[in-house]
């Protein structure tokens, strides 16, 4: 059973009250968005191809089955070794098995959002074997114990001081530069003797190919070649949302994807890998295929479309309430509008019944999304969900209250005249910053305009006059 979620609400008032934070948020999302903006406005067919993108994931999903045996069949006959793995322990006693059995007391880690999602560092600890995070952001946060806030960049709530600091008493003695070249130079050094000493790396993925058997990483710094060729051994944990029906589908996704996150028009690394090639990379390659809730989800008709995701954070930095709370606030390795509709299913929405709610449905996350998945409804159904299945029925009962009122005229007429009274009591002010008994909870989180002097129906009657 998933321990619930700390409350968003309670969450983001520490987002919130942290300045240092906010002011790191707001710098680079930003920065993203504008580097984002240039470069979709150069292609003519940026709507086609997002188009494109949502009907091959919609054909995925409703495919899953045949994809996946397919893409068993063909990385099988490539060499790579298939696993399947209902949740996170079995994910993790795999990837540990593998370890083990090439006595390996420490792997290599590249594209870890998946992994990050089953707790597998925590896992393999148990057994005795260090993970060591190599994406330079990931590597900060488990320098520093801490853990990610954003998808594209798990480190965007630390600045170059504060990392400075962190190398300086840890990997790095007596580093005084926050240069991004020179932290970077630190990182390299630290990472490179590992690379070339480990038994085994571990990677995620970013899209499986079910007519190949192929997996694909794309990255921005070279780690991710440096973990899936340098060791013999390779163990790549792939949901199975990723998985892309034909090798041509890539020309779409590597548009998308990073375009979206990045800001760039191409990845500076792809990386593709098919099983196992005599004399040239990993001699050994396993793929663990894994759900961890993803066939619950894909039995929402409307929720489902939430495995569409790429993992792009498009969605993170347009999202005018993660750039002010930050990720951490959302209690999972999935922050922002995403995380908002993907944690909840993933874990059970009576675990995360807050998360549907920690939007704004300003719409701007469905704007970006390359893939087109309809996050505003995504939320709105899931709110729905979280009131059907909470012990609380006080919404429920006033949503009733509200349907009966506005089904009858003269109900509605009168509830309008009665609002219209009451409020002379906030004549003086614009705004209504607390409501009394029941009502105090919606105004706990949100202001409310002061309503109108004289109803609609009245300002009319009058005008006939």
């Amino acid at each position: 059973m998933t321990a619930p979620l700390e409350p968003f609400p309670a969450a983001a008032r520490r987002g919130l009250a942290n300045e240092q934070l906010r002011a790191n948020l707001a710098n680079a999302t930003q920065t993203i968005r504008a580097k984002r903006a240039r470069v979709v406005a150069e292609l003519d067919d940026w709507e086609e191809l997002r188009e494109s993108g949502r009907a091959i994931k919609a054909d995925v999903l409703a495919r899953l089955d045949e994809y996946l045996l397919q893409f068993e069949t063909a990385a099988t006959a490539a060499g790579a070794q298939v696993h399947w793995a209902r949740n996170g322990d079995e994910a993790g006693a795999v990837v540990a098995s593998v370890a083990q059995r090439h006595g390996a007391t420490e792997v290599v880690k590249v594209k870890s959002l998946t992994t990050d999602e089953i707790g597998l560092n925590d896992h393999l600890a148990r057994q005795g074997i260090h993970a060591l995070e190599t994406d330079f952001a990931e590597l900060i946060l488990q320098l520093d114990g801490d853990w990610s806030s954003h998808i594209l960049v798990p480190a965007i709530h630390r600045n170059r001081s504060e990392i400075r600091d962190l190398f300086a008493r840890t990997i790095s003695p007596g580093l005084t530069s926050d240069d991004p070249r020179d932290l970077a130079e630190a990182s390299r050094l630290y990472l490179r003797e590992r690379f070339l000493s480990a038994k085994v790396g571990v990677s995620g993925a970013n899209f499986a190919i079910a007519e190949t058997g192929t997996v694909c990483v794309v990255e921005s710094e070279g780690n991710g070649r440096m973990c899936t060729t340098l060791p013999p051994v390779l163990v790549s944990v792939v949901g199975i949302e990723k998985l892309l029906p034909r090798f041509a589908d890539l020309e779409v996704f590597l548009q998308l994807l990073p375009r979206s996150s990045t800001g760039e028009r191409m990845n500076p690394y792809t990386s593709l890998w098919t099983g196992v090639t005599a004399g040239d990379g990993p001699q050994e390659m396993h793929v663990v295929l894994l759900d961890n809730g993803r066939t619950r989800v894909l039995q929402d008709d409307i929720g489902r479309q939430a495995l569409h995701c790429i993992r792009c954070s498009a969605c993170l930095n347009v999202c005018p309430v993660y750039s002010r709370t930050g990720g951490h606030a959302y209690g999972s390795v999935y922050p922002g509008p995403i995380g908002a509709i993907l944690t909840p299913q993933l874990i059970g929405i009576e675990n995360a019944k807050t998360l549907p709610f920690a939007s704004s449905l300003c719409g701007a996350c469905y704007e970006v999304c390359p893939v087109k998945i309809d996050i505003p409804t995504v939320l709105l159904h899931l709110r729905r969900r979280a009131v059907e299945a909470s012990p609380d029925r006080r919404e429920a009962h006033a949503m009733r209250i509200a349907a009966w009122i506005m089904t009858s005229h003269r109900r509605f007429a009168f509830a309008e005249r009665f609002v219209a009274v009451t409020s002379r009591v906030f004549a003086r002010s614009r705004v209504i910053r607390r409501l009394p008994i029941v009502l105090r909870g919606w105004t706990r989180t949100r202001d409310l305009k002061a309503p109108a002097a004289q109803t609609f129906r009245d300002w009319w009657r009058e005008r006939k006059r």
